[in-house]
């Protein structure tokens, strides 16, 4: 039995024509009239002819790949933003390579590097905790890849780039906690490097701000986002002579952190002390002490727009003109979700 797969010069002494025109009548060329486009089309279809991707990639000078680099697989935030990639991507038949930083910024360069020689034809990343420089990821122009950022961005403007505005949402999430009676609200916030942290930070002043009111920086703590790091953040709030209301997470992983030593310090989570938080992930639903109110941050739609913008890039892209290309900028509104099973 022959399992070799079908060529073009097969279906061609077949029908005994060209090969070059085996190659139009397949690609639907206008030049071939359609009889003999009917004719190549219904016979590569008996014979299970599939285009050869390599050659078609030399061709057009394009691998139909897209690197996409982010901290953790794992998460359910950025698992759900990879479904949303991969959904663009399938529609415009690009396939995707992932690779994880770990939050590790020498893992994110070594990442990043492999992907350029690998040849992606561009590179999405949600940037680690620890990224503040971007020489390795400005260096990719030099070989024309286009780069989109999502969700973890870096803070200059010219940089295309898909996040949600969590200063405003943050602000929204001050002003509901202020309106319900809560005043002594505390933040755990990020890590210094990310700019989310920053937003988040400028969001809580502002919020306090337009009510009138006096930041206590007493009750800002950050954590390096381990469940350590966590505790150590709500050891020092709930050791403070007046303990505060609420609590402002900087995600809902350091949120069931933050709950769980809550509860191990015998503390009614959502009574004694309201936590409010980021994302709005479905892992929450499950858990026993959901946060009171989350900022939806939409991490499907992230990187279903985040593709969606690469996608314009490499269609848009000449070798001599990607300098002179636009920036694209997509910001996602940011809303208040309520979790009803967080009332009690």
């Amino acid at each position: 039995m022959d399992n070799k797969l079908p060529t073009i010069k097969e279906i061609a002494k077949r029908l005994n024509v060209s090969v070059s025109t085996v190659s139009r009548a397949l690609s639907d060329h206008p030049r071939i009239g359609l009889r003999t486009k009917t004719q190549v089309q219904q016979l590569a279809k008996e014979l299970g002819y599939e285009p050869n991707a390599k050659a078609i990639s030399f061709k057009q000078q394009k691998s139909f790949v897209v690197g996409v680099v982010l901290p953790f697989i794992r998460e359910e935030f950025f698992s759900q933003a990879i479904s949303g990639i991969e959904t663009a991507a399938m529609e415009s038949n690009y396939t995707i390579l992932f690779g994880q930083s770990y939050d590790d910024v020498e893992r994110e360069k070594n990442v990043v590097d492999a992907m350029r020689k690998q040849r992606v034809d561009g590179l999405l990343i949600s940037l680690s905790k620890e990224t503040n420089h971007y020489e390795h990821l400005r260096q990719l122009e030099k070989y024309n890849i286009p780069v989109v950022y999502f969700d973890r961005v870096p803070p200059f403007e010219k940089a295309n780039k898909v996040f949600c505005n969590l200063y405003k949402g943050t602000v929204e999430m001050i002003n509901w906690l202020l309106s319900r009676g809560y005043k002594r609200i505390a933040l755990i916030n990020g890590p210094d490097k990310l700019s989310a942290s920053k937003e988040r930070l400028n969001g809580y002043i502002e919020g306090h701000s337009r009510r009138k009111l006096k930041v206590d920086m007493q009750l800002v703590e950050k954590t390096d986002l381990s469940k350590e790091g966590t505790y150590a953040a709500m050891k020092s709030l709930l050791s403070q002579k007046s303990r505060p209301q609420a609590i402002i997470t900087f995600n809902e992983y350091v949120h069931m952190d933050a709950v769980q030593y809550a509860m191990q310090q015998n503390i009614l989570v959502n009574k004694e002390i309201v936590f409010v938080s980021y994302a709005n992930l479905p892992i929450t639903n499950y858990t026993a002490h959901p946060p009171l109110v989350s900022v939806e941050q939409y991490p499907y739609g992230q990187g279903e727009k985040a593709m969606e913008i690469m996608i314009r890039l490499l269609n848009e892209k000449t070798a001599d003109a990607h300098e002179n290309e636009a920036v694209h900028t997509e910001e996602i509104p940011a809303t208040l979700v309520l979790h009803q099973a967080a009332v009690y």
